[in-house]
């Protein structure tokens, strides 16, 4: 939202500067996104009248102008306008000057050996218009020597403010100026409704047949306009704020919205067929909009349309062919109120913005149609002359009378700073509320608040222009002593893998919780999808985290990263509910190149489990009695034999890692192999509760012996079980068992692997004597043979 200190002045009376309004702005909680000066940018540029104009000598196209500046020094002038001649007065450029369209420096320089001391400047140079055929020509009486800034009255700071969607009061001048009188600055003036009755029925029907869309459509006709060109003071207060004059009725319509908040529209009756109509949209219609494009329309929208068909997606935009031109000279006014939940509706359809539907789908002021009216009308006939018709009020506005049962005290309570019951009153009273006191107030909703709802609503309007500032800060209550953790066993657990990840060289990444249909179709399609989503590539909430880091990996690729390492901890949404996951990938080179290693080393699955297993590890998780099983992700998403699963017994799966499949690595665009790792965090068990603290570790007297045994398995056999088979052979003796060789060639079996392990045994209170080795050889030979393992001969 943009307006003018002047422009403000028009609603607010007092002595009050640019500055006073932008921190009274920030103070009551209208955020001051800038505030530009057009007079700063037109600063060294100067009315002037040319003297003569002679023939440059070296360029057929340019002339040589001698110019007046006002200082009583004649300036030498080079340039190429075809307009530019003796007596022509425009506008000067003075060296040290820059201009605005382009940010380029002026200088006196020499242009095909002749000094020029300047520039004589066109429209678009100073990005007051498109016209560039020539320079500026003002009228003969212009002052010569006054700035050119002054001159076009151009010293009124512009202010841009970033209004919060509750409220859509503020969307016009006036309801900034409301609350800035409410917050001490200056004093609201009172809007001045001319008194308008209107001549006979309007020359054009005006009715709705969508009541649920469009409650209410008043309008009237006007005859014998003269849509010229708007007045000067009007033109100059839409273009600052960046809107382009077209003509005086569309000007007057612009002006109106963004001055009251209050969209319009003004029809050409001459392009009007039978009765102006508020409808619903039928299947198959189209209109082309006042942006040159064509919308396709459904039944769910609502259409301001004649017998001829639609001419105006209501309360977004009009139609391209039922617009007001040069020669109009009859009008239909239409001032309506559209519900606002159909016009958002409709514009996400469309994919359709507009100033008014901005107004429209945050909910204008119901009660204020007939006010409108009449502003709109005295404009145009202020301006544009004419004849008004009375208004017909078709529909019913949706004005319902609305208090708030309120307790001055909640502004203590539940906003934190104690105001004075007459401080709160006059403050509501002077945003335009009742307030009628006793034990319990009643508050009476003005109309052009919709998002007021309840007594907290109440609150925070008081303390806001009160001063968010005064409220003191005051600690929150304590309890004498350490202070207990305040952490959960979630937040905990993610903080350790977190810094587990970290750790070990990992990159933390933080991605979007919503990805495309196409990026999770890999992973069996999203469980939830989103009705709005703000674009067709963040609709559908991941079901998994591996969408997001092969998208990332994909990027880093592109951008030379040889080597990836990332991490991300968040939720996957799945149909049942989120489940809190930790997802980490590795692409590229484990090892990079180098006289010792020679040629670059990727990462494996293995990397992937011995990552894995360390998170594990560091979550608390038993890992010497994880199982390694297959996978268990839907559709393609897993290398067929280069990944698994850690689980805690057969049916609790921990984490699922190992080598992503060729085809999801391609459909994300990334090169080479990838590995990854899922670990489930809510299938994590919890720490039990701590019991009695343990006696302190003691060291064991006796040294520790070392067994090895070979053992022919099957290929197929998991190494990982025959290691767990023989660690839980003998649980008092055996306090290690690790794998430390495979081969598989001559001397081995077809179909068979060689497996070595060593078995590591701890004495307790005395040596083992041969016989015991012998009875724990043996229940390892017996253990290995349960899984299918037999001792090499």
């Amino acid at each position: 939202m943009k307006l003018t200190l002047e422009w403000l002045r028009d609603h607010l009376d007092g002595d009050f500067t640019v500055e006073d309004v932008v921190a009274t702005l920030n103070r009551i909680g209208h955020e001051v996104e800038g505030v530009e000066n057009p007079a700063e940018r037109l600063a060294g540029f100067r009315i002037a009248k040319v003297l003569t104009a002679e023939k440059h000598p070296q360029a057929d196209k340019l002339q040589v102008l001698t110019v007046d500046a006002g200082d009583g020094t004649p300036l030498q002038v080079v340039c190429g306008a075809p307009n530019a001649r003796a007596g022509l007065v425009g506008v000067l450029g003075t060296p040290g000057a820059v201009v605005p369209a382009n940010g380029m420096e002026l200088k006196v320089s020499a242009i095909r050996g002749v000094t020029s001391n300047g520039m004589m400047c066109s429209v678009r140079e100073l990005e007051l218009g498109d016209e560039h055929d020539g320079i500026i020509e003002l009228p003969a009486d212009a002052p010569v020597g006054t700035a050119f800034a002054d001159y076009q009255q151009a010293n009124d700071p512009v202010i841009d403010i970033s209004i919060t969607p509750n409220r859509q009061d503020c969307m016009g001048v006036r309801g900034i100026a409301r609350d800035l009188a409410a917050a001490g600055l200056g004093a609201l003036k009172p809007l001045a409704v001319p008194a308008i009755e209107g001549e006979g029925a309007p020359a054009t029907e005006i009715r709705t047949d969508d009541p649920e869309g469009c409650p209410a459509f008043y309008g009237r006709t006007i005859a014998g306009v003269a849509n010229g060109t708007a007045p000067d003071w009007m033109r100059r207060r839409l273009e600052a704020i960046g809107q382009r004059s077209i003509s005086a009725l569309v000007d007057i319509s612009n002006y109106v919205m963004f001055d009251l908040g209050r969209p319009s529209h003004i029809y050409d009756r001459a392009k009007l067929t039978g009765p102006l109509v508020a409808r619903r949209a039928q299947e198959g219609e189209s209109v082309t909009a006042l942006n040159g494009k064509d919308y396709a329309l459904t039944g769910t929208m609502t259409v301001i349309a004649d017998d001829a068909g639609v001419h105006d997606i209501a309360g977004i935009m009009g139609g391209e062919h039922s617009g007001c031109s040069e020669a109009t000279t009859d009008v239909l006014l239409e001032i309506a109120y559209f519900t606002p939940e159909r016009i958002a509706l409709t514009g996400q359809a469309l994919a359709l913005t507009s100033d008014a539907r901005s107004r429209f789908e945050r909910g204008v002021d119901p009660a204020f149609l007939d006010e409108a009216t009449a502003i709109v009308t005295g404009h145009i006939l202020s301006i544009c002359g004419g004849t008004p018709s009375a208004i017909t009020r078709a529909g019913t506005p949706p004005v319902e009378p609305r208090t708030i049962a309120y307790d001055p005290a909640l502004a203590e309570t539940l906003g934190g700073i104690a105001i004075p019951a007459e401080r709160q009153r006059d403050i509501l009273e002077a945003l335009g509320f009742g307030v009628e006191t006793g034990g319990v107030w009643r508050i009476a909703v003005p109309s052009w608040r919709r998002d007021m709802d309840g007594p907290a609503d109440v609150v925070e309007e008081v303390t806001r222009i009160h001063g968010f500032d005064a409220i003191p800060s005051t600690p929150l209550p304590r309890a004498d002593g350490v202070a207990r953790p305040t952490a959960t066993p979630d937040q905990l657990l993610e903080r350790r893998l977190r810094r587990a990840a970290a750790a070990a060289g990992y990159h933390e990444a933080v991605t979007w919780s919503f990805v495309s249909d196409r990026e999770a179709a890999p992973f069996g399609g999203g469980g939830w999808s989103l009705a709005n989503p703000i674009s067709e590539d963040l609709k559908v909430m991941r079901p998994s985290l591996l969408p997001g880091l092969l998208s990332a990996a994909a990027r880093n690729r592109n951008r030379g990263a040889d080597s990836i390492r990332l991490f991300e901890i968040g939720r996957r949404y799945l149909a049942d509910a989120e489940h809190p996951t930790l997802a980490l990938l590795m692409a590229g080179d484990k090892r990079a190149r180098s006289w010792q290693a020679g040629k670059a080393v990727p990462f494996d699955a293995f990397d992937a489990k011995a990552a894995a297993l360390a998170l594990l590890d560091a979550a608390g998780v038993p890992t010497d009695r994880l199982q390694v099983m297959e996978t268990v992700s839907e559709g393609a998403v897993w290398h067929p034999g280069q990944s698994a699963t850690l689980r805690l017994g057969p049916k609790t799966v921990l984490a699922e890692f190992g080598a992503l499949h060729p085809a999801l690595t391609r459909h994300f665009d990334v090169d080479g192999p990838v590995m990854a790792v899922q670990l489930f965090m809510d299938a994590v068990p919890a720490k039990r509760a701590s019991g009695p603290a343990r006696a302190a570790y003691t060291p064991p007297a006796l040294q520790s012996v070392r067994r090895d045994f070979a053992f022919l398995a099957p290929e197929t056999l998991a190494a990982a079980d025959l290691v767990r088979a023989i660690r839980g052979a003998d649980k008092t003796a055996i306090v290690d068992a690790r794998l430390f060789d495979r081969f598989a060639g001559a001397g081995v079996p077809d179909g068979q692997v060689s497996l070595a392990v060593e078995v590591e045994l701890q004495p307790q209170d005395k040596s083992f004597t041969e016989a015991e080795l012998k009875a724990i050889a043996d229940k390892v030979v017996a253990a290995a043979a349960k899984v299918g393992a037999v001792l090499r001969g």
